[in-house]
């Protein structure tokens, strides 16, 4: 993954930039294109389904709500802020097939994470969410697949409660992971939530999920301030929370930003 370039000016924030301003238009529009894609996708996630036609999409899907606002902006960029994913199973995250890759097939009983994000002029929403194919009211999910799903949805729940002015990152990874033991689960270990900023979806305050013990040692611990902007990445495993690397190759890149002083 490339290393973004220094800049002694630090990024603007969601404070200065949105709040500050009081462009609240952005905080209005993030929700409705957001949830409103999302909610196709989850739609779309069908036994027989092939993974790249709806990520292919999502991202479509993306590109047109978003060209249809701020259109007098001729100059300001919008539109996909992270590719739409939909990773199956055991893969942990960011799956994102080319057309060119073997077809991938969604079947009844698969466990979906759903991945995607929005920008407008910079300003970044993501977004996630988790299902089963096939699941419904008469066929419920039941078992593990119940357990980690209802982990992940009660850790996702405490942690927005969690992040706060004066909060601090560590304290939220430790209520994560004390969510996920309690279903006999653990929190996917090194999994990092960033600060959002604009034009930048990794920014430098995290909060690292079921860290390593060198993990502890090197993360630095942050403390959340007034309008900061968080992507709160929750995973939850059903074994160790360990991961390994995969054959599959890497379709996702973040562009390397360069700042001038």
């Amino acid at each position: 993954m490339a290393e973004k370039g220094d800049s002694s000016d630090e990024e603007p924030t969601i404070a200065e930039d949105v709040v500050g301003s009081l462009n609240t238009k952005w905080l209005e529009i993030w929700p409705t294109f957001v949830s409103g894609v999302l909610a196709q996708v989850i739609e779309a996630c069908v036994a027989g389904a092939a993974i790249v036609d709806v990520c292919e999409m999502g991202d479509k899907m993306i590109f047109e709500e978003t060209k249809n606002v701020y259109k007098k902006e001729k100059d300001m960029k919008k539109g996909i802020a992270f590719p739409t994913c939909l990773s199956v199973n055991n893969c942990v995250c960011h799956f994102s097939p080319l057309r060119s890759d073997p077809p991938l097939i969604l079947g009844d009983g698969d466990l979906i994470k759903v991945e995607l994000g929005v920008h407008v002029d910079g300003f970044i929403a993501v977004a996630g969410h988790t299902l089963v194919v096939g699941a419904s009211k008469d066929n419920k999910v039941t078992g593990r697949q119940a357990d980690v799903m209802q982990a992940a949805y009660l850790a996702g729940e405490i942690a927005h409660r969690m992040v706060v002015p004066g909060g601090d990152s560590m304290t939220v990874s430790s209520a994560i992971q004390k969510v996920a033991s309690s279903f006999n689960c653990n929190s996917v270990e090194g999994i990092l939530c960033h600060q959002l900023k604009r034009n930048n979806y990794d920014s430098e305050k995290t909060i690292i999920l079921n860290p390593t013990e060198q993990q502890k040692r090197e993360h630095k611990s942050c403390e959340f301030e007034l309008y900061e902007a968080y992507a709160i990445d929750i995973i939850i495993s059903s074994g160790e929370g360990k991961t390994r690397q995969l054959d599959t190759r890497t379709t996702i890149f973040r562009r390397r930003m360069m700042f001038i002083s």
